[in-house]
């Protein structure tokens, strides 16, 4: 059997391995940049290509909203700082896709020519390109904690609701301590936390017996207009 180079990368719930680099928007050290803020870090296999320019043209349609959930964006790939330079003014000059219509890309891209930064997130999978990152996504919290790991082949492109969407429930669970259902989407109902102690289990009971909304002790939901946006005051 032949060798296979086993690729490491950080786990969730695990601190956000640090870095300092340089970027389209100047350099950054990453996290000490961002504390206080959530961070979604991706990275694309290269720049000048179809799938890649499609993404970075969409996060620049949805960087003010994703500024309005107080998460910052930044993109890496090995590229060159001034490939990285060249390919952002082309998008904002000639690319027009979805809601993108030249919007100026603020948020920086990391040019990890050595791979280190890429290395350290394992966003190299060998059996792909030893020399290209993976469409790797990265939801990161304001404590510098990695919450969310999403991966992508280099063919397809991610699905840019479905980023938003986790963030906006891992904020809603940090805030209120509830959970999100499957296919949940803000504004809709959440579900509550089992009980993990017999007075706990108690309450659920009773909860079950007058609330239509608990239908077995394990399985309660609550009305998701109850809880306000997550960066919202309480």
């Amino acid at each position: 059997m032949e060798n296979q180079t086993t690729v490491s990368m950080p786990a969730l719930g695990e601190p956000a391995p640090e870095f300092q680099a340089v970027t389209t928007t100047g350099e950054i050290n990453f996290p000490d940049d961002y504390r206080g803020k959530w961070v979604v870090l991706f990275s694309h296999p290269a720049d000048f290509t179809p799938v890649c320019t499609s993404e970075i043209a969409t996060f620049a349609a949805l960087q003010d909203e994703f500024a309005k959930l107080n998460t910052a964006l930044i993109g890496l790939s090995v590229d060159s700082n001034s490939s990285h330079l060249a390919w952002v003014k082309e998008i904002q000059d000639k690319i027009r896709f979805g809601d993108y219509d030249g919007q100026e890309i603020k948020f920086p891209i990391v040019a990890d020519i050595k791979t280190e930064i890429a290395r350290k997130y394992g966003m190299l999978h060998p059996a792909m390109s030893d020399t290209k990152a993976v469409r790797a996504v990265f939801i990161i919290d304001n404590e510098g904690i990695i919450r969310t790991i999403l991966y992508y082949p280099q063919t397809t492109g991610r699905n840019f609701d479905e980023i938003k969407r986790v963030l906006e429930a891992l904020q809603l669970t940090d805030k209120y301590g509830v959970s999100t259902p499957a296919d949940w989407r803000p504004g809709q109902d959440v579900l509550l936390a089992a009980p993990s102690e017999l007075k706990g289990l108690n309450e659920r009971l009773q909860m079950q017996k007058n609330n239509n909304e608990c239908q077995d002790w394990f399985f309660c939901m609550d009305k998701g207009n109850k809880y306000t946006s997550a960066t919202s005051d309480k």
